[in-house]
């Protein structure tokens, strides 16, 4: 049986992004959200960065336009914040590079535009 990576961690992550669903619900700007987790994560004494800034190497350049990831959460999981009605496969491969670029093992793609909070765990 495949241990469940950063088991802990992202359950409290998850269960803050879950208390935002709860109290918000559907509808907002992905900007609403990411205030209202940043909100939580302090209450919650949660460690997190906001809009951490990751280059991105091609070849023997580093590309000029950079990369924000919305959250780094414990200083290890890239956390993805999206308000759409339904995740798309650009967004998973989206959080895959994200992940691929900043060397985390984690990534947490979370979707508040639905009723019901949807989310994926993604491995690097």
């Amino acid at each position: 049986m495949t241990e469940i990576i950063y088991k802990k961690e992202s359950y409290q992550i998850i269960g803050k992004c879950m208390e935002v669903h709860n109290n918000l619900g559907p509808g907002f700007l992905e900007i609403v959200y990411k205030d209202a987790l940043e909100y939580e994560f302090n209450q919650a004494g949660i460690p997190f960065e906001r809009e951490v800034e990751y280059e991105v190497n091609y070849k023997d350049i580093v590309l000029p336009h950079k990369f924000f990831a919305d959250f780094v959460v414990f200083e290890k999981i890239i956390l993805e914040i999206k308000g759409v009605s339904g995740l798309a496969d650009e967004h998973i491969a989206q959080t895959i590079n994200y992940l691929k670029v900043s060397g985390n093992k984690l990534g947490l793609l979370v979707n508040f535009g639905e009723l019901k909070l949807k989310y994926k765990r993604l491995v690097n």
